[in-house]
């Protein structure tokens, strides 16, 4: 609850892997519309002022997506890398 978490793979990652327990599902391509204050149907857990943290499968696209954010206005964003990380680090996953 410290934090936001976001999981930005798409569908089919998610139904193989599961996610981090409590994450949100925003896949890219969703992203600008979901995340992005200006828009109706940006997420409300975004605007909690918590820190936001994504992940992806390896980080790269969880980097574009910090980068977003960071465009966006958010100020504390971070970038976890990928699901594996999480779980090495002992993150619990949810499918």
């Amino acid at each position: 609850g410290e934090i936001v978490m976001i999981d930005i793979r798409d569908g089919m990652e998610l139904k193989a892997t599961g996610k981090a327990k409590g994450a949100l599902h925003v896949p890219m391509a969703a992203f600008k519309m979901r995340c992005d204050p200006s828009s109706p149907e940006c997420l409300p857990e975004l605007k909690s002022g918590k820190p936001i943290v994504v992940y992806c499968a390896s980080g790269a696209r969880s980097g574009m997506a910090k980068g977003m954010l960071k465009r966006f206005g958010y100020e504390d964003v971070h970038n976890i890398g990928g699901l594996a990380h999480w779980q090495r680090a002992g993150g619990a996953i949810e499918r």
